[in-house]
């Protein structure tokens, strides 16, 4: 970053030493353009909801502080005093900008470092930089286009290379007009007036039942292996008899991926796009490879460089949406699928006001496709917040409701000021496709108790500082058969791989206690995966607790819960922890808190301290931040909240560490977990222990690695 005295075109004019220091250290430069921009944004903030140019201060503000601390950092030019006179400045800023968030929790998302960067912002930045005398980089500098030049916007976004393969191998699409329904004569009675309003109110008087009425399955046919229960059977019968749009609202745990997965192939609406939080990006590509395995799935990451183009189902995360819009608009979807639907809910965002351009482009293609918006919390402050989702579905404009619905409204022969419009125009808007089942609802349909896998991947420098480890593992695992296989004396020549050699190598490694000083262990990568998880973990616990009340978080180190409760105090999450430091008293005041406190959203527990003799039955959701090693303690954790007495159905959240050992943990206790059931039912077999669990995971790494190099 320049100063402002330097040119863009290389010529440089000094100014005089006392100004440029003036500049420096005293009352002008940029950081007190970023205190008095901060002041701005806390006063806000404390006024009540920050509005978006407060919200986009707020960003620019904290990418000025890294960028203005990394060059204070590295600047030679200035005395250590004057360094840490600058650095204690920033802090203060950045002091600010952490009490700001606390007030208004959605401000967090905007210091993600994969945050969207609006025109709107970059431009702030630049007059931030002149305002502070600093002269903004090149990339930096916003040229006005031409008028009838593309956004801005535009030039941020990618085609990756294998979609123009799929654009040059099928370069005409012609549109789909074969599902057109016949237009019916239209009535006007309702044309003078405003609806919008009157259809939202129709929702704060509620009624019955918000879900449209659904067709009995004929069959429950799932993927081998797969239990379809009744109420998905229904979503998916309704695709197929030709509904075309849903607002599937189940509460969360009642399988609403797999709903939309096959309600796809049941309409055939492929290709089909997925928009989705990034925490659940590599859940969805698992769980359409389970349910619609002769679909091949494609996930966007970054640029796209690595996505199938020919693939039926495209994965994308709100984050990078912005990126990838312009091809997706063209990629001749005949489907699309948001996740977490209520991340839409504000039409001034970037990310809904792309989700709806996207539904929009597709339907001018398509007469009807495939719209479904997934959401446990269709409503998070007020009734206003389906106006977005209703219109990326296409019932509504930014005006009126579209053909569809108001051709439904017409019929009923009411108008707003008539009594019975309201709960009749509740039932029509119901019937475009909205589909709310809780599951005490349909408890008889689904298991009491159910395990649901979370895979996140590390994508930072610490989650490749773990795979790094692993191969080392993997590598001094192979050294050691190798070397094992070269001293051996007995003359037995086994083709390909020794697993019998291989198990005694994992045993050595398992109990060879000199690796912790020497590289990693087991042990050490599994805390290692905890703590990068921890923050994921915690954000998605967060989630829940907004969605479905209480929520019971598990552990196993005290860093990770460390990291948990600072994420919810950040977030304004009242939360409770149980420790096994903790007094008896305190322990039981905490309990008393989580149980008897409304407002006391989420325990913290440790998995040994809190594994055993808890009942904590208020909760239906528990979030397992860390692996167990053994079955038997995940079970007693769960069982904390699935005892005698739970009203509901209980779903623990269990999150994996995508593309690391993690997952071969979670196999060998699922695996284990099987063992165990038949062990109760009159089999021999033992419960197996933790050792078991930790050998097991060495002989499967160990045999990748040897695999791989045969």
């Amino acid at each position: 970053m320049a100063r402002r005295g330097q040119r863009q075109s290389g010529e440089t004019r000094t100014a005089p030493r006392a100004h440029r220091g003036a500049r420096a250290f005293g009352n002008d430069g940029v950081i007190p353009v970023l205190a008095r921009a901060v002041r701005g944004v806390e006063a806000d903030a404390e006024r009540g909801p920050v509005k978006p140019s407060s919200r986009t201060k707020f960003q620019v503000v904290a990418l000025l502080v890294r960028e203005e601390r990394a060059r204070v950092k590295a600047d030679e030019t200035i005395t250590e005093s004057q360094r840490g006179e600058q650095l204690k400045r920033l802090d203060g800023v950045a002091t600010i900008l952490a009490k700001t968030a606390a007030r208004d929790t959605s401000l967090l998302v905007l210091l993600a470092e994969d945050a969207v960067i609006s025109d709107a912002a970059r431009t702030l930045k630049r007059d931030m930089l002149l305002a502070g005398g600093m002269e903004p980089p090149p990339e930096e500098v916003v040229v006005a286009p031409p008028e009838d030049a593309a956004p801005a916007a535009a030039e941020r976004r990618v085609v990756p290379q294998s979609v123009i393969s799929r654009q040059l191998a099928n370069p005409f699409q012609v549109p789909d007009f074969v599902n057109v329904e016949p237009r019916a004569p239209r009535q006007h009675h309702l044309a003078t007036w405003e609806l919008l309003g009157p259809l939202f109110r129709a929702f704060e008087y509620g009624g019955a039942s918000s879900c449209m009425h659904l067709p009995e399955p004929a069959s429950l046919q799932a993927p081998a292996g797969l239990e379809l229960m009744p109420h998905q059977a229904q979503v998916i019968a309704a695709a197929a008899k030709g509904h075309r749009t849903f607002l599937l609202a189940d509460e969360p745990g009642l399988g609403k991926t797999a709903q939309a997965l096959l309600a796809a192939q049941a309409a055939n609406a492929y290709p089909l796009l997925v928009v989705v939080p990034n925490v659940v990006k590599t859940n969805w590509a698992r769980e359409a490879a389970l349910w619609t395995p002769n679909h091949p799935v494609t996930v966007i990451h970054g640029d796209g460089e690595t996505i199938d183009g020919f693939a039926d189902i495209v994965v994308v995360n709100y984050e990078v949406l912005d990126r990838h819009v312009g091809w997706l608009g063209d990629f001749g979807f005949r489907g699309m699928v948001v996740d977490e639907a209520h991340f839409i809910k504000n039409k001034t965002s970037q990310r809904s006001q792309h989700a709806i351009q996207l539904s929009e482009r597709i339907r001018a293609r398509v007469s009807r496709p495939l719209l479904m918006a997934l959401t446990g919390t269709p409503l998070i402050n007020d009734i206003e917040d389906f106006r977005a989702i209703w219109q990326f579905l296409g019932w509504i404009d930014d005006k009126k409701p579209t053909a569809s619905l108001m051709a439904s409204l017409e019929e009923i022969g009411l108008t707003p000021v008539d009594p019975g419009f309201y709960p009749a125009a509740r039932t029509r808007v119901i019937e475009q496709g909205i589909v709310r089942r809780r599951k005490v609802d349909v408890a008889a349909d689904i298991p009491a108790r159910r395990i649901a896998d979370l895979p996140v991947e590390l994508d930072d420098a610490v989650g490749r500082s773990i795979r790094e480890a692993e191969q080392e593992l993997a590598r001094r695992l192979v050294a050691r058969y190798e070397s094992a296989l070269a001293t051996r004396t007995s003359g037995i020549v086994v083709e390909g791989i020794d697993h019998e050699l291989v198990r005694r190598v994992a045993t050595w490694e398992r109990e060879d206690t000199t690796t912790a000083q020497s590289g990693e262990n087991v042990f050490s990568m599994m805390r290692r995966i905890g703590q990068a998880k921890a923050g994921l973990a915690a954000d998605y616990a967060a989630q829940l607790s907004r969605n479905v009340g209480k929520v019971v978080f598990f552990a196993k180190h005290v860093d990770v819960m460390d990291v948990a409760q600072d994420t919810f105090a950040k977030r304004g999450i009242r939360y409770s922890s149980i420790r096994g430091e903790q007094t008896p008293k305190a322990r039981q005041k905490n309990i008393d808190a989580f149980i008897n406190d409304p407002d006391v959203a989420i325990v913290v527990c440790s998995l040994s301290a809190a594994g055993v003799g808890l009942n904590l039955q208020v909760a239906s959701n528990v979030v397992l931040a860390e692996l167990s090693w053994t079955d038997a303690e995940q079970t007693q954790a769960i069982d904390r909240v699935h005892r005698i007495g739970q009203a509901e159905p209980v779903t623990a959240w269990r999150i994996i560490a995508a593309q690391t050992i993690d997952t071969k943990i979670a196999e060998l206790i699922d695996s284990k977990a099987g063992l165990a059931a038949r062990a109760l039912d009159g089999s021999d077999v033992e419960v197996s222990s933790s050792a078991d669990i930790q050998l097991e995971a060495l002989v499967a790494l160990l045999t990748e690695a040897l695999s791989e190099s045969l």
